[in-house]
């Protein structure tokens, strides 16, 4: 493991170019009214109802989409299927197709390998997992055990990403 600031302090143009990371986040899928369910009749002067909050509140479905990205885009996006958890041996299997896709889409771009952020949860601290990082090259940065799981994606990605949805 090794600290993301020394990285960064050394080469900012390396650092981000070699960057990939990983985030998760909830997605819902919902069915709302169609234009003529939700019509009502009114005159002009009336007042707008209130929004009916009821009709987002179950959705049909969610889920919990990975994506692993750098700062030219979207690298690999897993979802997860119906009744499957994320144990080490998924997570795993995700690692080796994202190597594989880093061979494909960023030709040459990884001579000197990939660095790899992702945060603390379970499935990414075993031991598997990390001798599996290990033998794909990736060289990891600590995840602060204290600090707000904020990445860069919360901020870039997922709001662009769910209002399009």
């Amino acid at each position: 493991m090794n600290n993301f600031w020394n990285f960064f302090r050394r080469d900012q143009n390396d650092f981000l170019s070699r960057l990939v990371t990983m985030e998760e986040t909830w997605l819902y899928h919902y069915d709302p009214d169609t234009k003529q369910q939700s019509m009502e009749w009114r005159h002009s002067g009336s007042p707008r109802p209130a929004p009916k909050s009821s009709e987002w509140k179950n959705p049909l479905e969610k889920f919990s989409p990975r994506f692993f990205w750098d700062h030219d885009g979207i690298l690999l996006t897993d979802y997860l299927p119906k009744g499957q958890t994320i144990n080490a041996e998924y997570y795993s299997s995700l690692l080796v197709q994202l190597k594989d896709i880093l061979k494909e889409k960023r030709r040459g771009k990884f001579t000197k390998g990939a660095l790899f952020l992702h945060d603390n949860a379970p499935a990414h601290r075993t031991l598997t997992t990390q001798k599996k990082l290990a033998h794909l090259g990736f060289e990891c940065f600590d995840h602060p055990p204290y600090s707000p799981d904020l990445a860069p994606s919360d901020y870039q990605l997922f709001p662009v990403l769910k209002k399009q949805l």
